[in-house]
């Protein structure tokens, strides 16, 4: 069998010959890059649509390439059933029992039954259980159930969260996002979403639009505030009572406020954050298989979630770098209602621009239904692969060949109706037609057996099942947050009696306090604590790794004793900006710790800053990530994980510019050995008729004359004798016509080896590519960056006075 073990290329199946109604030995190897531009699969109940579209989900998580799954009817969670043993007693918790029963078989048969029907299955396309076992281990597989409690839980309150910079600076794209979480809010409580003609619409756009400008992170319960007590007095020309009544806001502010407090709808804030970084990638770096399984929701939730998953998507696209090879894949089972052609329901508009434009950053989008005329098929334009299965309806392929007709049509192809509706009359179970523009023509191929156990829809109990242990290993409750960032309890405290008054000191010393963030407490006065203040920059650069960073320092320490230098290394990190940094206390009868003595020399900070200035010197540096393989730098800040994530992409672009440069570099030899190959059968043809020829003339004229013979001539002419002769003479050339023959199949036969040999060159190089280069193993170095002096700037080393309340009992925690 051809091999098809290629990183890059999806094995989807094997050309199908459908005059013979047979497979070929030409294996079908998808290329990934060609999912950036999309692909929509099409197929009735019974088609296969669901194996083929899950052997493609399968072949890239093998390719370390992250999907985001939306999963309407429950079936791609069977993505979870990989059994690496193929064993009846892994199959036997899974079965449909139901299907059992009809068959007549105990659940102990059927699994056995189902069992063997896998492994003979994966035989006969040449897979097997070691393949199995490196699916599963390839990716992290998930279920997650929004709005219920059977799979892991997720949270939506991050998608009111203010979106990346990218996009509030982006006017267009704020507006997008503004318009597409409105009208799915309002969808889910029932209320017309014009966002011209609603007010409500209005309104909610403008909390939004005002709340993400300025950072703020929109829970429902913000959202609630914000709508009776709007962040704006005008809407327009009109005053907001005008515009809004309070009264009406109230109303609009209780059915949200229902919503919040409906039983049920507490489900829908637990769980992880919908964070498409963290869908896509675990913790380590790991690629995830992410299925969001929402057939459970009644069809406003659905749409509902799907709407703001789109959002979170589109945002999470902002930020990522432009790419040609594959980065991520989102798919979406039966979109029917998500993009119909003509209504446009919340999900439509962040889908059409996932359509548009995410092939600029390597998201590929794979669409699936078996209701051709629910798509629209001018926003399909952008699509480059259609998969084509078994239609129920003439209405069904005829609207299936507009849409395709439309995309050829766009792309400048030429479009040959009545052969491809001929094609698609005949297609049987499992065959598909795939009309890809990367491709010169269509190609017909029967899809492979899927790795994955395809039972049907998971019941809720088996989803709790397979997702019970990632549950229990999620954390119980987020770290609660500092009171005081960067300051602690830990700070030392003088064992001395709190003085009512602040100490004074030279002019030249400046004096800062941090703000206080606590409100009063009754029984607790506030106490000042002083410390010394620590602010500067360093500069770090190396022109061969071509890093140029700047790490801005805003520490705290400890006064020293006596005249001796501080500790710089005991220094604490003060997570605030030097502009909240105040110049008066927060109240003028607070009591303050006493001074140390070295605190109220002015020359003993210009000694500090000088010691400071020594320190980052001697110690600062800037330490990161070295791939070898790929002679690639972190950048600064940037965690192993998210390193590790970008290498993967890394490779995959060098693997893909190899591959391409290779393929261009053997074209030419392969293809002047095909012309030669089918010149030298053309002449073994040639050689062949000739040969044939020949042996009629001669046959021909020997009968002749041995007719005459026959006939009972009694004197032998001389023209009987020359006629013997010719007859003589041909059959020798016949002799040498066979030479010619075996002569012309032994070229074949050698240019055939020839092309077998630089074919085989060309894959043992591709080979040595995929396999050189594996980022999520590899054992990274470390990159050490030291700061010139010259590039060490301080800007301030001075007193500063940290707030903590301290209670009539001695009690003191952080103000």
């Amino acid at each position: 069998m051809q091999e098809f073990e290629k990183l890059g290329k999806f094995y989807l199946g094997r050309e199908y010959n459908i005059q013979d109604n047979r497979p070929e030995d030409n294996l079908l190897l998808y290329d990934s890059k060609d999912l950036t531009t999309h692909a929509v699969c099409v197929g009735m109940t019974g088609s296969g649509k669901t194996g083929l579209c899950i052997s493609l989900l399968e072949e890239a998580a093998i390719d370390n390439i992250p999907s985001i799954i939306i999963d309407p009817k429950g079936d791609l969670s069977n993505l979870l059933l990989t059994f690496p043993n193929l064993s009846p007693d892994e199959f036997l918790p899974w079965i449909n029992t139901d299907e059992a029963a009809n068959k007549g078989q105990s659940p102990d048969d059927f699994s056995r039954s189902q069992a063997e029907l896998w492994t003979r299955g994966l035989a006969q396309w040449g897979q097997d259980a070691p393949r199995i076992r490196r699916l599963k281990d390839a990716a992290d597989f998930s279920i997650y159930t929004p709005g219920s409690s059977a799979g892991l839980p997720v949270s939506i309150l991050s998608s009111f969260a203010p979106p990346p910079a990218a996009i509030v600076r982006d006017s267009d794209l704020l507006r997008e996002r503004i318009n597409t979480t409105v009208t799915t809010l309002l969808n889910l409580l029932d209320i017309d979403s014009d966002p011209i003609q609603s007010r409500e619409h209005i309104l909610l756009s403008t909390v939004f639009d005002t709340a993400w400008r300025n950072g703020e992170d929109l829970g429902l319960g913000g959202l609630i505030e914000n709508i009776q007590k709007p962040p704006v007095s005008r809407i327009g020309v009109f005053e907001m009572e005008s515009f809004y009544p309070s009264s009406k806001r109230f109303e609009l502010a209780m059915k949200l406020n229902n919503l919040l407090a409906a039983p049920g709808f507490s489900a829908w804030l637990e769980g992880e954050p919908l964070d498409i970084d963290r869908m896509f990638y675990t913790v380590s770096g790991k690629p995830r298989v992410t299925i969001f399984s929402i057939a459970h929701l009644d069809d406003p939730g659905r749409m509902f979630f799907v709407s703001l998953l789109l959002t979170q998507i589109l945002g999470w696209m902002r930020t990522q770098q432009g790419t040609s090879s594959l980065r991520a894949l989102l798919y979406m089972d039966e979109i029917f209602g998500f993009f119909p052609p003509v209504a446009n329901p919340p999900s439509k508009l962040p889908l059409m621009t996932l359509l548009k434009q995410a092939r600029a950053f390597g998201l590929g989008v794979m669409l699936a239904t078996q209701n051709p005329a629910d798509l629209d098929y001018k926003g399909l334009s952008n699509t480059g692969t259609w998969f084509i299965g078994r239609l129920q309806t003439e209405r069904d392929k005829n609207r299936m060949l507009d849409g395709l007709e439309t995309v050829e049509g766009s792309s400048g192809g030429r479009f040959d109706r009545k052969q491809m509706e001929k094609i698609i009359s005949n297609l049987d179970k499992r065959i598909f037609l795939m009309n890809n523009i990367h491709e010169d023509h269509p190609v017909i191929f029967q899809t492979r057996w899927a790795m994955s156990y395809l039972r049907g829809p998971l019941t809720r109990s088996q989803i709790k099942t397979l997702t019970r242990i990632k549950k229990d290993s999620l954390p119980a409750e987020l770290p609660a947050p500092l009171e005081v960032a960067g300051t602690s309890p830990a700070i030392r405290l003088a064992n001395l009696a709190p003085r009512s008054c602040k100490p004074v000191l030279p002019p030249s010393i400046a004096q800062y306090y941090l703000p206080v963030r606590s409100g009063s407490e009754k029984g607790t006065t506030l106490l000042y604590e002083p410390a010394l203040l620590a602010a500067g920059t360093v500069y770090f650069a190396d022109a061969r790794s071509r890093v140029a960073s700047e790490r801005e320092i805003t520490w705290i320490n400890d006064f020293p004793a006596g005249k001796i230098h501080p500790g710089w290394e005991n220094a604490r990190t003060l997570d605030i900006s030097l502009n909240e940094l105040e110049k008066i206390p927060d109240d003028e009868s607070a009591s303050y710790n006493e001074l140390p003595e070295s605190a109220s020399i002015q020359t003993n900070y210009t000694s500090w800053s000088k010691d400071l200035r020594d320190w980052l010197y001697r110690n600062e540096v800037l330490s990161l990530y070295y791939s070898p393989s790929l002679k690639s730098v972190s950048k600064p800040g940037e965690s192993e994980r998210d390193f590790r994530i970008r290498l993967q992409l890394e490779a995959r672009e060098y693997r893909d510019q190899l591959t391409d440069s290779l393929r261009k570099k053997y074209a030419a030899k392969i293809a002047s050995l095909e012309d030669r190959i089918k010149n030298a059968e053309l002449r073994v043809e040639r050689e062949q008729e000739q040969a044939k020829q020949q042996k009629l003339q001669t046959a021909i004229s020997f009968g002749a004359t041995l007719l005459n013979v026959l006939v009972g001539r009694k004197n032998v002419s001389r023209s009987t004798f020359s006629r013997v002769a010719t007859t003589a003479s041909k059959a020798g050339r016949i002799l040498k016509e066979g030479k010619d023959i075996d002569r012309a199949r032994e070229s074949v036969s050698q240019l055939t080896e020839r092309l077998d040999e630089v074919q085989k060159l060309l894959r043992e190089e591709i080979a040595a590519i995929e396999s050189g280069i594996d980022p999520a193993t590899e054992k990274l170095e470390s990159k050490i960056i030291k700061p010139r002096k010259m590039d060490i700037s301080i800007s301030m080393v001075t007193l500063v006075w940290i707030p903590f309340r301290l209670d009539s009992g001695g009690g003191i925690k952080p103000a």
